[in-house]
C-alpha cells in the first residue's frame, strides 16, 4: 500500500494556521518478485535498449534548418576559391609584365610566380576543405 509523504514549510501562506505544503512524495512498498518480473531478468537485452531513443530526436523544422545553414556555410567557404582563382591570375599576369620590363630576370620572376601559384593554390584547397568540413562531418 503506497503511502504519501508531505514536507511542509514553516512558512505561513494565506492562512495564519495552515502551512505551505514543500513538497510531496509518493512511496511505495518493495514489491515481492513475480513470475513475470524473473522472465525479464534471464532474457538478455542489449544496452542500447535501456537508453529511451525518442528523448534524442529532433524536430522536422530544426532538422531543416540545419541542412541550411550548412549549405549556407558551404557556400560561404567556397568564395574563398573564387579569390584563389583571381590571385592565380594576378600572379601570372603580374609575371608576365614583369618579364616584358626586364627580360634579364626571367628565372629569378618565374620562381616568385611559381611560390605565388603555390600559396593561392593552397588557399584554395583549405577553403574547399572547409566547405566539405561543414557539409560532411557536422
Amino acid at each position: 500500500m503506497p503511502f504519501l509523504l508531505i514536507l511542509l514549510s514553516k512558512k505561513q501562506s494565506g492562512h495564519p494556521a495552515l502551512p505551505t505544503p514543500l513538497s510531496a512524495v509518493v512511496l511505495k512498498p518493495p514489491e515481492t518478485p513475480t513470475d513475470k518480473n524473473l522472465s525479464s531478468l534471464a532474457a538478455p537485452r542489449p544496452l542500447t535498449s535501456l537508453i529511451p531513443s525518442h528523448s534524442f530526436q529532433t524536430s522536422t523544422i530544426s532538422r531543416d534548418i540545419d541542412i541550411a545553414a550548412k549549405f549556407i556555410g558551404a557556400g560561404a567557404a567556397t568564395v574563398g576559391v573564387a579569390g584563389s582563382g583571381a590571385r592565380i591570375g594576378t600572379v601570372f599576369g603580374s609575371h608576365i609584365i614583369g618579364y616584358a620590363r626586364n627580360p634579364s630576370l626571367k628565372q629569378q620572376l618565374f620562381s616568385y610566380a611559381i611560390l605565388g601559384f603555390a600559396l593561392s593554390e593552397a588557399t584554395w584547397l583549405f577553403c574547399l576543405m572547409v566547405a566539405f568540413l561543414i557539409l560532411f562531418a557536422m
